[in-house]
């Protein structure tokens, strides 16, 4: 039996400055970064008409990162056309095809009926024309501090005036294409 002195060693760390704890910060990873990763090459493979996936973080307190499959509207060729080119890339039954069309109802509804330029944009317009008149009066009178009903007092008139231009130019293509007809 020894009674001897029992010696532990201890290893001290290095001390830890500000540079060896930014560059352990900057080795961890970002997993949304590392998700958007996967969806970029999952992405790739995709051609055609069907579904590209999205990555996102969920709301709330204690966000996470999630990942799921929609339309890319920025890819036109992969948007489908017909009824048919939906139902083959989504694989979706007609009561999830159902719901899909009711839900898109609604929110199309809701949307058209919650504008607060509604009420001002000329339904005679052309589309472009309309989708311009409320960029124009939101950044307006976001810009200005001015109410959306002065902005719009102010702006439609330009509007009009463009609106009847483009009637003016309609016509006189009309006129010309009629004239030509004639002619042969």
């Amino acid at each position: 039996m020894s009674y001897g002195k029992q010696v532990t060693t201890i290893q001290l760390a290095p001390k830890r400055g500000r540079k060896a704890m930014a560059d352990e910060q900057t080795a961890t990873v970002d997993p949304k970064a590392e998700r958007q990763k996967q969806a970029d090459e999952t992405n790739k493979s995709r051609s055609g008409i069907s579904t590209r996936v999205f990555v996102g973080m969920t709301r709330g307190k204690n966000p996470q990162v999630i990942s799921w499959e929609a339309f890319d509207d920025s890819i036109p060729e992969s948007m489908p056309k017909k009824a048919e080119e939906f139902l083959e890339a989504t694989k979706a039954t007609e009561a999830q095809v159902l719901n899909y069309l009711i839900v898109g109802y609604n929110e199309t509804n809701y949307q058209a009926a919650s504008d607060p330029l509604a009420e001002y944009v000329n339904p005679a317009w052309s589309d472009e024309l309309q989708a311009q008149f409320r960029i124009v009066v939101r950044n307006y009178a976001k810009g200005s501090d001015t109410p959306l009903d002065e902005a719009v007092e102010m702006l439609k008139p330009g509007f009009e005036r463009k609106h009847a231009k483009e009637l003016a130019a309609l016509a006189a293509a009309a006129a010309e294409q009629t004239q030509e007809t004639v002619q042969a």
